[in-house]
C-alpha cells in the first residue's frame, strides 16, 4: 500500500498569505505544522514514510523536501507544469508501477483538515480492503452538513454487495458545484455525498481506466515510463506535460466510469479550500470571533482577524475577514472569499508579480 499527496496549485483564495512561491499547502495556519506535513502524519498509522510519495510543481520542491528531511528524495515527484489532477495522478501511477503494479494506491489533497484520525485511517482501510477486491475505482464521500455549494457532491446509488449495511457503496452520478436550491435538494433527499478528492485504486485498476477514458493522456504517460529513475527523466517528463492537455480527474475520468465505489466517511473534514471555511472550522471566542497573531479587540463580533507581522486593532467590527502580511492587507466580508481569486487576477492583470 502507497499514499500519493498532491501537493500542487497556487492557492489563491488564502491570499495574500498564500502565494505562488509558498501556497496553503505548504503553510500552517496554527502556528504549528504545515498543512502538508498535518496531512503526511495522518496518513503514516496506515502508509510508513517510505512509501508516501508526494507530488508538487518545481518551485516548490525544494520547500518540500525541506519539510520531510526523513523522506525518500526519489519519494517527492515534480510536475514542471501545473496540469490538474489526471496527470498528476497518471504521472505517480507510473511511478509507483515500476515498483507494484498492483499495489493499492490512496491518492489524498495535500489541503485537507481532519479532525478524527482515527475514523480516517478506519474509512481508508475499508476502501483499500475494497480496492484490492476488484477493479474499482474508490472514492470517499462525506454526508454533507449543510446546503454547500462550494463542493461537488457525489450521488450514491445502491450497496456494493447485499448486507453492507451501506458502507460500500456504487456511484449513481457526481454533479458539479451546484447552487443553493439544488444544494439544499441534495441533502433533502439523503442519497448525496461531497466530493472529498480522495481516491483509492490498486495502480493497474488507474491506468487501465485512463487508458479507456483519457487515451491521450495515457499515450504521454506511457512514453515517459521508459525514463523514469534515469537521468533523462526530467526532460522525458517536461516535453510531456508540453503536450498534456489539463484536465480533473473527476471529469476525465470518474463521471465516465462505471466501476466507481463510494465509502462513506465521518471524521471531521473540510477542504480548507478558503477564509470562511478556515473560519468555519477554526475554535472562536464567546463572540464568535477567529484571531491569529497579536489582536487588539473592542466590541468586534463574527471576525476573522489573522495578523502574521502586526498587530491589528479591530473596533466594533462584525462579520469581517482580515488578513495582514508584510507587504498586503485583505478586508473583506465574511462570505466572499470565493471572491478573493478576483483581486489575485487584478494583481496578475496589473503586472503586480511581487503581490503574487
Amino acid at each position: 500500500m502507497y499514499a500519493v499527496i498532491m501537493a500542487g496549485g497556487r492557492g489563491t483564495r488564502f491570499w495574500p498569505l498564500s502565494r505562488e512561491a509558498k501556497p496553503k499547502q505548504l503553510i500552517s495556519f496554527t502556528g504549528q505544522k504545515t498543512l502538508l506535513q498535518e496531512t503526511v502524519d495522518r496518513i503514516e498509522p496506515l502508509v510508513p514514510l517510505r512509501k508516501i510519495l508526494i507530488i508538487t510543481g518545481a518551485a516548490h520542491a525544494e520547500e518540500v523536501i525541506g519539510q520531510f528531511p526523513d523522506l525518500p528524495k526519489e519519494n517527492v515527484i515534480i510536475e514542471p507544469m501545473g496540469r490538474n489532477t489526471a496527470p498528476c495522478i497518471g504521472l505517480a501511477a507510473c511511478h509507483l508501477k515500476k515498483k507494484d503494479p498492483d499495489a493499492i494506491m490512496i491518492v489524498l489533497p495535500a489541503d485537507h483538515t481532519i479532525t478524527d484520525h482515527a475514523s480516517f485511517t478506519d474509512t481508508l482501510k475499508t476502501a483499500s480492503e475494497t480496492a484490492q477486491q476488484g477493479n474499482y475505482l474508490v472514492t470517499i464521500g462525506i454526508r454533507p452538513s449543510a446546503p454547500e455549494t462550494g463542493y461537488g457532491y457525489i450521488e450514491a446509488g445502491l450497496p456494493l454487495a447485499p448486507g453492507n449495511r451501506g458502507t460500500i457503496l456504487k456511484v449513481a452520478s457526481f454533479r458539479e458545484k451546484p447552487d443553493f436550491e439544488t444544494a439544499r435538494s441534495f441533502l433533502e433527499r439523503g442519497t448525496f455525498y461531497w466530493n472529498s478528492g480522495m481516491f483509492i485504486w490498486k495502480v493497474s485498476s488507474i491506468l487501465e481506466a485512463l487508458e479507456r477514458e483519457l487515451p491521450e493522456l495515457y499515450h504521454e504517460l506511457q512514453a515517459i515510463e521508459p525514463s523514469l529513475g534515469t537521468l533523462g527523466e526530467e526532460k522525458a517528463v517536461k516535453k510531456a506535460y508540453e503536450r498534456i492537455c489539463p484536465v480533473s480527474i473527476d471529469y476525465g475520468v470518474m463521471e465516465k466510469a462505471g466501476n466507481v465505489i463510494l465509502i462513506p466517511g465521518d471524521f471531521g473534514w473540510n477542504d480548507l479550500g478558503s477564509w470562511d471555511a478556515l473560519m468555519d472550522f477554526s475554535p472562536k471566542d464567546a463572540n464568535g470571533n477567529v484571531f491569529r497573531g497579536t489582536i487588539i479587540n473592542i466590541d468586534s463580533t463574527g471576525s476573522l482577524i489573522f495578523a502574521k507581522e502586526k498587530p491589528v486593532a479591530a473596533v466594533g467590527v462584525s462579520n469581517l475577514i482580515v488578513v495582514e502580511t508584510e507587504d498586503a492587507i485583505l478586508v473583506m466580508r465574511k462570505g466572499r472569499s470565493q471572491d478573493v481569486k478576483k483581486a489575485v487576477d487584478v494583481l496578475e492583470k496589473n503586472n503586480l508579480k511581487e503581490l503574487l
